[in-house]
């Protein structure tokens, strides 16, 4: 028998109150208590990355956290990057390079790739790679997403001077 809960997080800068049951997945929560549909359900096994979230300074699939492990948690999903209308340069790039299609598996790279110009404002084509091979893509090459990252890099290390 599941029970319902209250998890309070703070979700893309704002502190929220979610009520969710015990064997509720954070995927759920964000979709379904929160909603916030931009993080994807695509496997639901932490295979394909489109559920990507960053909790705690951490990457994870959503759809593995339970619900209730968010307690108290930072998170920040793909709805997080925009400010207003001004889009984040990963955002604008993949738009450039239409590094995306059919949308189910662009938020998990979107997210994937931000953690990783966070931590590494300069990657190469191999950190890039290993950065996103949790996240897998059946539309797009994955040299557009490659192209997107880096000049999405390079925007941000120039508007960081």
């Amino acid at each position: 028998m599941s029970t319902k809960r209250v998890v309070t997080a703070t979700i893309n800068g704002t502190d929220s109150t979610l009520i969710v049951d015990d064997r509720m997945s954070l995927l759920d929560a964000l979709r379904d208590a929160a909603g916030l549909t931009g993080t994807k359900e695509g496997c639901l096994t932490g295979d394909c990355g489109a559920c990507s979230v960053i909790m705690n300074g951490r990457l994870v699939d959503s759809c593995l956290v339970m619900a209730p492990e968010a307690e108290g948690a930072i998170i920040e999903t793909v709805e997080g990057l925009a400010q207003g209308n001004d889009l984040h340069p990963l955002q604008k790039r993949f738009l450039e390079h239409a590094a995306l299609q059919c949308g189910v598996c662009t938020p998990g790279f979107l997210v994937a790739a931000k953690d990783l110009l966070d931590r590494n404002p300069e990657p190469t084509d191999d950190e890039v790679r290993y950065w996103l091979a949790g996240n897998l893509c059946r539309c797009t090459g994955y040299d557009k997403i490659l192209r997107a990252v880096h000049d999405a890099a390079a925007d941000l290390r120039s508007s960081s001077r």
